[in-house]
């Protein structure tokens, strides 16, 4: 583990969001895993390009069909408090949320619920332990659905709790009964 990702234990959900709201964290982004503070290292521009494009993608989608809550990257999701304070807090590229779950706005300070649809773009400095560890996280918290971006490879895995699929670039990527109508063409997800 790099001096970027030295854990640092705290106890609960407020805790954190103490920790992150100290001056010396503005800019930083971090998650919680297990009642630990994991800081993530920042993503360079094909990370961001295909995030971005995909989550106007996406918010667009959901705007013109009125379906939830669309967030970006850095936004803190609580998938589980712990009575012995190992709480987790995730922070996927893109979240979202439908409105019959979240009927109103999301206030001040983390989510208070795991998203319907957790979107990571994967980098080269993500472990494939690190990343299998999320997607376990996410669908044990209740999350339906997982896309894992992996623009080096210019595919997506989707995961589902019965199940996973690996899609390329002539393949199509759809929303299911989570994003409904949302149907898109790998390849254009990513830069050109």
């Amino acid at each position: 583990m790099d001096a970027m990702r030295t854990p640092v234990r705290t106890d609960t959900v407020e805790t954190f969001w103490s920790f992150c709201q100290q001056p010396v964290n503005a800019g930083r982004c971090f998650e919680l895993i297990e009642g630990v503070i994991h800081e993530m290292p920042p993503t360079g521009g094909e990370h961001g390009e295909v995030g971005g494009d995909l989550f106007g993608l996406i918010w667009t989608h959901n705007r013109q069909h009125k379906l939830g809550r669309v967030t970006n990257a850095e936004t803190g999701y609580i998938l589980w408090r712990s009575p012995d304070g190992n709480d987790t807090v995730r922070a996927p590229d893109i979240g979202f949320v439908s409105f019959s779950r979240a009927p109103q706005p999301f206030g001040k300070g983390f989510i208070p619920m795991p998203p319907d649809l957790a979107v990571e773009i994967i980098s080269p400095h993500d472990s494939d332990s690190e990343v299998e560890q999320k997607v376990k996280d996410y669908l044990r918290a209740g999350t339906r659905l997982v896309w894992l971006v992996y623009p080096a490879l210019k595919a997506v895995v989707v995961h589902r709790p019965d199940g996973q699929q690996n899609l390329y670039a002539a393949d199509t990527l759809d929303g299911g009964d989570v994003l409904p109508g949302f149907n898109i063409a790998v390849h254009e997800i990513f830069p050109k």
